[in-house]
């Protein structure tokens, strides 16, 4: 190796693993990070989809529930833009930025899924706070405490 600047950033761009040395070029990593975002935002659609099915008959949450959803997509939209102000990301963030914004958009659409699930799976009867969420019907439908919002009435009176 003549240690040429190209084969040092070859180099800098390897990454080990448990299984032995395993290169990962910067496009790579770009595509892998992309493709996790890509399957988070297939389940934030099924887990949507799902609600609109499952509240059909009621028009009026419908209406709120899709304007919620186009107002999230905004701030996401806008969290990013926020997070990466600059016109000529490549430019000003390197070549890492593709990595880094599907990273974000990945922990944010996660993040959202979360939120949209519970309306999916709805809460345990006598949650006096469950506003439009439908009363989970089946054994094992609850969703756990470390998924619920946390301004759940249910959990603030049990904290106290």
């Amino acid at each position: 190796m003549s240690g040429g600047l190209g084969e040092w950033i070859v180099l800098g761009s390897m990454i080990f693993t448990a299984g032995g040395l395993h290169a990962q070029t910067q496009a790579d990593m770009n595509q892998d990070a992309c493709a996790q975002y890509k399957k988070a935002d297939q389940l934030l659609n099924q887990t949507y989809s799902q609600v609109l099915k499952d509240y059909a008959k009621d028009p009026e949450f419908l209406t709120k529930f899709k304007q919620a959803q186009r107002a999230w997509v905004a701030f996401r939209d806008a969290h990013l833009a926020a997070r990466f102000p600059k016109t000529n990301k490549q430019a000003e963030y390197g070549s890492s930025y593709p990595t880094c914004r599907c990273a974000i958009l990945t922990e944010l659409t996660q993040q959202r899924t979360k939120e949209l699930k519970i309306w999916a799976d709805g809460i345990p009867e006598g949650d006096v706070c469950n506003g439009s969420v439908k009363t989970a019907t089946r054994e094992g439908a609850f969703p756990t405490q470390a998924s619920r919002p946390s301004g759940s009435c249910a959990r603030q009176s049990s904290e106290l």
